[in-house]
C-alpha cells in the first residue's frame, strides 16, 4: 500500500511542472490549456458574452470572471455560416458551428515575458472562416517568431451585419449593423485586460487579416472605437470598396437600413422578433441564398465615413502598416469576372465605351493580345493592387511607415492548374504551415524552397511584430514604401524593387475619383464591368 501510494506521489509531483506551464490565473479567470513542443495553447476561451435568439443583433457584452479552472483544450465552434458542399481550393467546413461563437485561441511559447502579440482576423467575405483553420496554426509562428498568436472568431454573415431601423430604434446610439466588427473590438479589448497573463505585451499588439481579414483590418483602422487596442496593423489581400450607409443611399448604394427590411421580407419574417426566433442556421443559409451580402455599415458611431475618406483626411490609425497582395489573386476567384468578349476588337471597342479618355493608359496596361490575363490583372488590380498602394500612399503622406509587397510565388501544384500565387496562397507561408493547408488545397512541396520562403515570411511578419520593421534572418532588408515607392516581391525568394506596376495606381485612382465624383459604386465592376466613367473637374 506505501508503495502504491509513494508511486502516486512521485507521478502527480512529476506533473506538477507541466500543470504549471498550461495553467494561467488572468483577470477573466483560471484557464487550463495544453502544450504544445515549446509553446502553451489555450483554445475556445470565451471573449464576450454570445448574443443569441432574443439578444441577436446586439453588441456583444462584457462575460463576468469565471470561478475554477476553465479548460481550454478544444478549440471552440466557428460562427454559423453556410456550408458549401462543393470541393474548391477554400473547402474546409468546421466541424461545430453555434452562434455561441465568441471564442478566441492562444498559442505563447512556455517561457513567454511580455512578447508582442500578433491578432489574427480570419477571411472569408464576411461569410464564412473561423479561427481555428489548420493554416492558422500558430504555433511555428510562436515557437519561431517569438510572439504571441491570437486567432479570434466573430459574427458573420446576416447574423454579423444586419442594419434595420427597428435595431437601430432599440439601440441607444440610433444605430445598427457592424455586429461582427464590434467582436473584433471586444476581443481586442480581451486581450488588453487578460494578455499580460499569457506573457504578452498589451501595449505591443499587432492586428493582421487576409481579404475579409483585411478589409477588417481597415475597418479596425478607420474606427474611433477601436483607438488605441493595436500598435501595428497588417493588411494582405485587403479591399477598400464601398460600404453602405445607414440611413441614406450613396454611391449608388441603398441605406443599409433598407437592404435589412428587404431581407426581413424576403425572409417572410413580419418583424424582428420573428426573425431572432428562427433558426440561426436556417436564417443564415436562406439569407446567402437569397443574397445578402454583409459589409461593414458607416453608421457615423464604429465608421464615420467611407474608408476612401479617411484615408484622403489622414484619419487612419497612425500605426507602422504592412500591405500587399497577390500576381494571381483572381485566378481561384474568377466568380468576379466578367464574361469574355467575343475578340480583341470587341474587348478594345468595351473599354474605350466604359474609360474614354482612361482607355489608352488601360489598354496599355491591360491589352488586348491576352484577354483573360488583361481580364485577371484588370480585377486584381481595381480591388487589390489599388487598395494595397492607396494604404501605402495614404500611410507615407502621414508620416507613418508602411511596407508594400507582392506575393508572386508559384509551385508545380498551383502553376499546372493555372493558380499562380492564387488569392490567399501567401497564408501557409506566413504562419509556417505549408504542410497543414486545407483538403483541395494544392500541395505545397516540403523543400528547400518553400521552407526557406516560409521561414523569411514568418520572419518579417514576427519582426514587424516586434518592432514595427519587417526583417528575416539572412534575407534582403525591406524598406519602408517612401518617396521611392519601395516594395518586396516574394517569389522564390524575397526580393526587393520600386515602382510596382508603374501607372496602375494612377489609372484605377483616376477612375475611383470619377466614380466618387458621380455617385457610382466602386468594387468589382471594373474594365469590362465598369460603368461609363464621366469625365469629372478635379479628377485625371
Amino acid at each position: 500500500m506505501k508503495r502504491v501510494i509513494a508511486t502516486a506521489l512521485a507521478a502527480s509531483l512529476l506533473a506538477t511542472p507541466a500543470l504549471a506551464q498550461t495553467l494561467v490565473d488572468a483577470p477573466a479567470g483560471s484557464v487550463e490549456g495544453s502544450a504544445q513542443r515549446s509553446v502553451r495553447v489555450f483554445k475556445g476561451i470565451p471573449y464576450a458574452r454570445p448574443p443569441v435568439g432574443p439578444l441577436r443583433w446586439k453588441p456583444p457584452a462584457a462575460l463576468p470572471a469565471w470561478s475554477g479552472v476553465r479548460r481550454a483544450t478544444e478549440f471552440g465552434p466557428a460562427c454559423v455560416q453556410p456550408v458549401s458542399r462543393s470541393r474548391g481550393i477554400y473547402s474546409d467546413p468546421p466541424a461545430r458551428m453555434s452562434e455561441d461563437c465568441l471564442t478566441l485561441n492562444i498559442w505563447t511559447p512556455k517561457t513567454a515575458t511580455r512578447l508582442p502579440v500578433f491578432v489574427w482576423i480570419h477571411g472569408g467575405a464576411l461569410v464564412s472562416g473561423y479561427s481555428h483553420e489548420s493554416m492558422y496554426d500558430g504555433a511555428r509562428m510562436a515557437e519561431r517568431g517569438g510572439v504571441i498568436v491570437v486567432s479570434i472568431n466573430y459574427r458573420l454573415g446576416i447574423l454579423g451585419y444586419l442594419a434595420h431601423p427597428e435595431l437601430s430604434g432599440e439601440s441607444g446610439e440610433g444605430v445598427s449593423g457592424n455586429y461582427g466588427l464590434r467582436d473584433q473590438i471586444a476581443a481586442l479589448n480581451w486581450v488588453q485586460r487578460n494578455i499580460a497573463a499569457f506573457g504578452g505585451d498589451p501595449g505591443n499588439v499587432t492586428i493582421a487579416g487576409e481579404s475579409a481579414g483585411g478589409l477588417s483590418v481597415m475597418y479596425l483602422m478607420a474606427s474611433p472605437a477601436a483607438r488605441g487596442l493595436f500598435h501595428k496593423a497588417i493588411a494582405q489581400s485587403a479591399y477598400m470598396i464601398t460600404a453602405p450607409e445607414l440611413k441614406q443611399g450613396r454611391f449608388g448604394l441603398p441605406p443599409a437600413e433598407a437592404v435589412g427590411s428587404a431581407a426581413m421580407t424576403a425572409l417572410g419574417a413580419p418583424d424582428l422578433a420573428a426573425l431572432r426566433a428562427m433558426d440561426a442556421e436556417k436564417l443564415t443559409n436562406t439569407a446567402a441564398a437569397k443574397g445578402y451580402g454583409p459589409w461593414g455599415t458607416v453608421d457615423g458611431k464604429l465608421l464615420t465615413r467611407q474608408l476612401v475618406e479617411t484615408w484622403d483626411r489622414g484619419e487612419q490609425a497612425p500605426v507602422p502598416l504592412i500591405a500587399g497582395f497577390n500576381a494571381g489573386e483572381l485566378r481561384s476567384l474568377r466568380v468576379l469576372l466578367p464574361p469574355a468578349p467575343a475578340g480583341p476588337a470587341a474587348y478594345e471597342a468595351a473599354i474605350r465605351e466604359r474609360y474614354g479618355d482612361l482607355a489608352e493608359p488601360f489598354l496599355a496596361l491591360y491589352p488586348s493580345r491576352d484577354i483573360d490575363a488583361a481580364m485577371l490583372a484588370t480585377t486584381r488590380d481595381a480591388l487589390y493592387g489599388w487598395t494595397a498602394a492607396r494604404l501605402a500612399i495614404g500611410h507615407t503622406a502621414i508620416g507613418r511607415p508602411a511596407y508594400l509587397y507582392l506575393f508572386d510565388h508559384g509551385y508545380p501544384a498551383a502553376d499546372d492548374n493555372g493558380l499562380h500565387a492564387f488569392h490567399a496562397a501567401e497564408l501557409p507561408y506566413v504562419f509556417g504551415t505549408i504542410g497543414q493547408t486545407a483538403p483541395y488545397w494544392p500541395k505545397i512541396p516540403d523543400d528547400l524552397v518553400n521552407r526557406r520562403l516560409s521561414d523569411a515570411m514568418l520572419g518579417y511578419w514576427s519582426s514587424f511584430a516586434r518592432a514595427g520593421v519587417p526583417g528575416a534572418a539572412g534575407q534582403q532588408g525591406w524598406k519602408p514604401y517612401g518617396k521611392e515607392a519601395n516594395y518586396m516581391t516574394f517569389a522564390g525568394v524575397p526580393k526587393p524593387g520600386v515602382k510596382l506596376f508603374p501607372g496602375m495606381f494612377a489609372l484605377h485612382e483616376a477612375a475611383v475619383c470619377r466614380r466618387r465624383a458621380a455617385d457610382i459604386a466602386w468594387n468589382w465592376n471594373a474594365g469590362l464591368a465598369s460603368p461609363v466613367l464621366p469625365r469629372t473637374a478635379g479628377c485625371r
